[in-house]
């Protein structure tokens, strides 16, 4: 079976690090595991992912402890939980426990992990497992060591011993139940040869593991390998609860909308909805999304038309019932899951759209943005339906309010839509002209 079976369609889960930054705790995964399983698993959502640093001890807030960090690892050089954030690790468990927890609820379970090799394993020397004498410090190069987090060393790929530690570290991963890998520092700048080797470690592991690569923005040019080697890339850096992320999100999404495929998906990062920060990993403390509800419809709008992975970011069990409603609409997911064709087909004067075609009808779908500021309120949002292939009268569904709002034709469709708003729609060809 191919890698690209593992995820047929856009991964949609919840990653930790919106909420929880670096130093989430297993009480939390839990308690989001199980508002999943509860309000949210049947409508597709599957993958609960503990991002960054899980294997550090001494975390006392979400950003990264530099100064002293304690590293929790096993004699072969491999992180291992930190107990003090989660017990149920201790005597060598590692994260089997909670991951047999997450299935227990139906749901996958999936980690983070940085690119490379621990600083730590090779200061000490520690054996490269598979190897035949080789230690840390014979397989590691300081050139193009992460730049913001000093935990790992790069791992040149010619080096005797690279692939052999990579194979090690996803061995644990696959003996722990791991369903979901986010592999950070891999994008921006592009390191081909470790993913190369990731790829090579995950399929000799004989267990399906989604790979994600992190962060953005990986560059187009580079399309072709990265749908070669893993099931999702992010496009850009990390998105926050701000309108100009959002205005960068337009730019990058249309470029890459071409190389949408089962399996292989370009990556938006998580959406930062409902209660976030709660750790204070941003400045403000902790907070509710600061995107007011247009500004939502329009990432949830973007995202589904792009078929984007789906990360939710914020602590599920804050959810309100306007968040849910977003994340729970099951006529706007099915766009994420069954739809083709996707693409912007309009971009001006602030007004832009998108279109995709439905795998299992003649129907069409359409979003409708209004990135235009508060000034003159919302606009009538004229669009000519041929631009979608529709010749005839159509039956217009909106999505978000879940009616049909009427049969129109040619330039008869003009919807309002909110500043920073969207509208997202079924369209559903009734007759054709000659």
């Amino acid at each position: 079976m191919s890698f690209y079976d593992w995820a047929k369609t856009p991964p949609m889960g919840w990653n930790s690090w919106d909420c929880y930054g670096a130093n989430v705790t297993e009480t939390e995964v839990k308690a989001n595991a199980d508002c999943m399983a509860a309000v949210l698993k049947q409508y597709g959502w599957e993958y609960i992912v503990v991002d960054i640093r899980w294997f550090v001890g001494n975390q006392t807030s979400g950003d990264y402890n530099q100064t002293n960090p304690v590293y929790t690892m096993d004699e072969w050089g491999r992180y291992l939980p930190a107990v003090s954030r989660f017990p149920s690790s201790a005597d060598g468990a590692g994260f089997r426990p909670l991951a047999d927890y997450v299935h227990a609820k139906g749901l996958k379970f999936g980690i983070h992990i940085m690119r490379g090799i621990p600083v730590q394993a090779v200061n000490n020397k520690l054996p490269v497992k598979g190897t035949d004498g080789i230690t840390a410090d014979q397989i590691y190069s300081a050139s193009g060591q992460c730049t913001w987090l000093r935990d790992n060393y790069t791992i040149p790929a010619d080096k005797p011993g690279a692939g052999e530690y990579y194979n090690s570290i996803f061995e644990l991963y696959a003996s722990w139940g791991v369903d979901y890998i986010k592999v950070d520092d891999l994008s921006r700048p592009y390191h081909k040869a470790e993913i190369e080797l990731i790829r090579g470690a995950i399929d000799r592991a004989g267990r399906a593991i989604v790979f994600s690569t992190s962060p953005g923005e990986t560059p187009v040019g580079e399309a072709e390998h990265i749908k070669n080697h893993a099931n999702m890339w992010r496009m850009v850096d990390d998105f926050w609860d701000r309108w100009d992320h959002v205005a960068h999100e337009f730019d990058v999404c249309k470029n890459w909308a071409p190389h949408i495929g089962a399996g292989r998906w370009p990556d938006a990062d998580m959406i930062p909805f409902g209660s976030i920060n709660l750790r204070g990993l941003q400045p403000g403390g902790p907070r509710q999304t600061r995107f007011t509800p247009d500004e939502q419809y329009t990432v949830m709008s973007l995202f589904i038309m792009l078929r984007s992975p789906l990360m939710f970011g914020g602590n599920l069990p804050d959810n309100d019932d306007f968040t849910n409603s977003l994340i729970t609409n099951p006529e706007a997911l099915y766009i994420s899951k069954s739809s083709k064709n996707n693409r912007e087909l309009l971009n001006e004067n602030g007004i832009i759209a998108w279109a995709a075609d439905d795998t299992q009808s003649e129907d069409k779908f359409l979003a409708l943005f209004n990135t235009g500021g508060e000034d003159g309120g919302g606009r009538a949002v004229s669009f000519d339906l041929s631009r979608l292939g529709v010749t005839g009268k159509a039956v217009i569904r909106d999505l978000w309010k879940k009616q049909d709002i009427g049969c129109f034709a040619g330039t008869d469709f003009a919807p309002e839509i909110n500043p920073h708003g969207a509208g997202l729609y079924r369209l559903s060809e009734i007759s054709k002209t000659a």
